[in-house]
C-alpha cells in the first residue's frame, strides 16, 4: 500500500506514547507521538546518532537544553541533534501531545513534481506569500 491515514487518538489512549511508526507503515525515519501528563518531568536523555525533531501538537512543553529552559507552545518546533542532552516537561495542568520524528543521514534534495502541472502549478503558487 502506497499511503496509511489515522489520528494520534486512534493509535491509543491515554497517556504515553503512540507508535505512529509502525501503526503507518513508516521506515525512512523514526516517529512518535507522546501524550505528557500534567505536572511531569520528563527524563533527560540524548541519542547516539538520532536527531530528534519535536513538533508540539497541544499544550506547552518546557525544552531543557543545555541548562536554559525553552517554553514552546502549540505549533512549536524544536530539533535536538543526536547527542546533545535534552528534557522535555509539561509544566502545566493540561495534557502535552508532541509529534517526535527523529532520523539521520537525512536531506535528500528537492525531488518533488507535479502531477498535472497546468492544475497543481496555481495551487503550489498559491502557497506562496
Amino acid at each position: 500500500m502506497g499511503y496509511r491515514v489515522s489520528s494520534l487518538d486512534e493509535l491509543g489512549e491515554g497517556r504515553g506514547f503512540r507508535k505512529v511508526r509502525v501503526a503507518l507503515g513508516v521506515t525512512a525515519f523514526g516517529v512518535n507521538g507522546v501524550v505528557f501528563p500534567p505536572r511531569y518531568e520528563g527524563p533527560n536523555h540524548y541519542h547516539d546518532t538520532q536527531d530528534e525533531l519535536y513538533f508540539v501538537h497541544r499544550g506547552t512543553a518546557t525544552f531543557t537544553i543545555d541548562g536554559t529552559e525553552h517554553g514552546v507552545g502549540e505549533g512549536g518546533l524544536v530539533h535536538v541533534e543526536s547527542t546533545t542532552p535534552r528534557q522535555i516537561s509539561n509544566r502545566t495542568d493540561d495534557d502535552l501531545v508532541l509529534l517526535v520524528v527523529g532520523g539521520k543521514n537525512g536531506y535528500v534534495e528537492r525531488d518533488g513534481h507535479l502531477v498535472d502541472p497546468e492544475v497543481d502549478l496555481p495551487r503550489r503558487q498559491g502557497l506562496a506569500s
